[in-house]
């Protein structure tokens, strides 16, 4: 399934365990954040509902709602915004996806 690839991928570029990123219950917060991370780009990248991914990463709906809202108040933070790009980029690239910004400017 397109969470455990994700999952995959966030445990190799944020040096966490996938297997703590499995885990259900509460984390540690540099788990739980890598978690909203990774669960924000599979909803938005790969375009999975929020139930979808909620079941990928075994949380509900609601906790997928939560954590993008998180990444997305985060993302106000330039070098947090980074991070969340590039694996936003390595997650389209891994799936045959445009990337969803390609192309975009930040020009106003």
């Amino acid at each position: 399934m397109a969470c455990d690839g994700v999952i995959d991928i966030a445990s190799a570029l944020f040096g966490v365990s996938g297997k703590e990123l499995r885990e259900p219950g509460r984390s540690l917060l540099s788990v739980a954040r890598v978690r909203q991370i990774a669960m924000y780009v599979t909803h938005v990248e790969l375009g999975l509902s929020m139930k979808d991914v909620g079941q990928g990463f075994a949380r509900d709906r609601t906790t997928v709602l939560h954590a993008c809202h998180q990444v997305e108040d985060l993302r106000d933070d330039i070098e947090f915004d980074t991070m969340v790009s590039r694996m936003e980029k390595v997650v389209a690239a891994a799936f045959g996806q445009p990337h969803k910004n390609a192309g975009l400017s930040n020009a106003t």
